[in-house]
């Protein structure tokens, strides 16, 4: 059993992955650290935690764990996922790892260094109907793929809300942005060559609040947009020459609606659909994490995939301050 520790108390892991640790075959929670121990007692009491530590220091020098889970803001993963690789402990990180491409550089040489499993936490690609998507791509389910459509948005003006703070890494892309780019890059295995953008910014928080994304990948194009201030909306669609493929609940499986495929050929007339009822993406992705520490049998997410689209998200930030095309 991998023994994890929780830096923070933060609601991510409190609602949906330390119970899906707790739940997985290979892993359990054996610590939660909060700067305020009271917090964390009463988090690890919730989960039948056995040790709170009231520093994240104190839990990182613990023999009681094997690995970290980071969910705090945005801001800190790059400080936190070093200082945990450099405690000797592997690390499941939020999404996003890193604001910048190159700040992604310094994690790779604490892995390299302490040699520990370091991955960002995209439960996405442990999902059942993104490995099916992945499955129908690779065998021609829809001929030639020409274009991929996506969107996802929600409606949030909380000031206090960490995706409405610059300093912590707010903004629509840092937080939604990277599911269609890492979606798309993993069921097809190809990475985008240069990017149009158009994006928004909230005259308060001074945070992205709309992104327009074209990306060319060479043999197609993904054109997306996500917002923090629009209507509730997810979806993702996989155009070719033979049929398409909608994800109907693409990123918030289990909780946004049905986990569901749906392949529809080229005279749309034949349709298939693929239902994966209560897939628990992040127990799945738990239990790939501790048996990728473990040695055995286990895709998870490279750093050098998180580098990759990081490097796509920051490429739509500049193409947004010109006209036209920008490298990736």
């Amino acid at each position: 059993m991998l023994r994890f520790g929780i830096l923070s108390t933060a609601k991510i892991g409190r609602e949906l992955v330390v119970p899906a640790i707790q739940d997985a075959e290979n892993a359990v929670v054996t610590a939660i650290a909060s700067r305020d121990l009271a917090r964390a007692r009463e988090m690890a009491d919730r989960f039948s935690v056995p040790h709170a530590f009231g520093s994240y220091e104190e839990m990182l020098t613990s023999d009681l764990i094997d690995a970290v889970y980071i969910p705090l803001p945005t801001s800190q993963h790059v400080e936190w996922a070093i200082k945990a690789a450099d405690a000797g402990k592997h690390v499941l990180c939020e999404k996003p790892i890193a604001l910048k491409a190159e700040e992604i550089d310094e994690i790779i040489a604490a892995r390299e260094r302490n040699k520990v499993l370091i991955t960002e936490a995209y439960m996405v690609t442990y999902a059942p109907v993104w490995l099916k998507v992945r499955e129908l791509l690779a065998e021609g389910a829809i001929g030639t793929l020409k274009m991929v459509q996506g969107s996802f948005t929600y409606f949030n003006r909380d000031p206090d809300n960490m995706r409405n703070i610059p300093e912590l890494g707010g903004g629509a892309l840092p937080d939604i942005g990277v599911y269609p780019t890492i979606t798309t890059r993993f069921v097809t295995d190809k990475e985008p060559v240069r990017v149009q953008s158009t994006i928004e910014r909230d005259p308060d928080f001074g945070t992205d609040i709309y992104a327009s994304v074209k990306a060319d990948f060479a043999d197609f194009e993904l054109n997306f947009y996500v917002s923090t201030q629009m209507a509730n909306r997810q979806l993702m669609v996989f155009h070719g020459t033979d049929g398409f493929i909608e994800v109907k609940s693409p990123f918030n499986a289990d909780r946004w609606g049905a986990e569901e495929v749906e392949l529809t050929n080229r005279g749309h007339n034949v349709s298939q659909i693929f239902r994966f009822p209560d897939s628990r993406q992040y127990k799945l992705e738990a239990e790939a994490f501790a048996r990728a520490v473990a040695g055995t049998k286990g895709e998870v997410v490279t750093l050098e995939s998180s580098k990759a689209n990081q490097k796509l998200i920051d490429a739509i930030y500049r193409a947004a301050e010109k006209d036209g095309w920008e490298a990736v």
